[in-house]
């Protein structure tokens, strides 16, 4: 199930749904049924030559060869 982005054509409130089969997804501010789905980008990790670039690389003595592989929960100063 995916989760979608949604704007508010009422009051203008950006948010967030999971979304089930045939749901009429409604603003958490307003409860207004007339929302607008937004274009998201996917989340996915970016290489180069090989390597993944992150911007906590570096930061975290427990990552060896980039992050994401949960050994540091990348909670540095990003």
């Amino acid at each position: 199930m995916p989760i979608y982005e949604y704007v508010c054509l009422e009051c203008g409130s950006a948010f967030e749904l999971l979304i089930r089969g045939d749901e009429k997804p409604e603003c958490p501010s307003c409860g207004k049924t007339k929302v607008s789905k937004q274009l998201s980008v996917t989340a996915s990790p970016q290489t180069t030559g090989g390597e993944v670039s992150c911007c906590a690389k570096g930061m975290c003595p427990a990552a060896t060869g980039g992050c994401g592989g949960g050994a540091c929960g990348m909670g540095g100063p990003f």
